[in-house]
């Protein structure tokens, strides 16, 4: 768990508030793509906190729902950026990513000094001092609680949608490329809520 600060402490030395950044749902064949940005303290107890924060695919729904809580209450600051199929499907689904980083980053109540992104890649047209980590939602708290965040929230936007767009479980998949999901298309075609660009194989 120590190890989750490395970089957040190198950086402590010289900067104040440090943004963790990363995204969800970019392989999805449905929905938004959603990024969560979060603003931890520099704070002796951090560790206390947020002792079970890990990479969000490596914990159970009931754990991420109950660890969004906490880091909603502990972080200084968290923001969302949410963008949509349509945007997807207009500008391809790297640049929507880093299109949902940045709102994610413009929706925290005080601007970070540096940015943690998750990644092989900086978000472009960003004028805050960043560095992108690979795997960084498994080496770097922040980026770990925002990938946390950004994953309950749209876990329950597509919750949300399956209501809605019945027939095709979004409750259960998340629109990721599934066998059911998959099937669910062949049976009932495309909906509105589909990526075209992810979907060309049903057209």
């Amino acid at each position: 768990m120590e190890n989750l600060l490395t970089y957040e402490k190198e950086i402590w030395l010289l900067k104040n508030n440090i943004a963790g950044v990363d995204e969800v749902g970019r392989g999805c064949l449905a929905g938004p793509v959603v990024a969560g940005a979060v603003v931890l303290p520099n704070d002796k107890d951090l560790l206390l906190h947020l002792n079970q924060v890990n990479d969000s695919k490596k914990l159970s729904e009931k754990k991420r729902n109950e660890l969004f809580k906490i880091i909603q209450e502990y972080a200084i600051s968290y923001g969302i950026g949410i963008v949509s199929h349509n945007v997807i499907d207009q500008i391809n689904i790297l640049k929507a990513s880093f299109l949902a980083m940045r709102r994610a980053i413009d929706c925290l109540i005080i601007e970070p000094d540096y940015v943690l992104v998750d990644g092989n890649k900086n978000i472009p047209n960003l004028e805050i001092e960043q560095e992108c980590i690979i795997k960084g939602d498994s080496k770097s708290l922040s980026i770990a609680s925002a990938s946390i965040i950004a994953k309950v929230i749209r876990d329950q936007i597509m919750i949300d949608l399956d209501k809605e767009y019945q027939g095709y479980d979004f409750a259960r998949h998340k629109a990721y490329p599934t066998k059911a999901h998959f099937e669910s298309i062949e049976k009932l075609g495309l909906t509105n809520l589909h990526r075209i660009s992810f979907c060309s194989r049903f057209i």
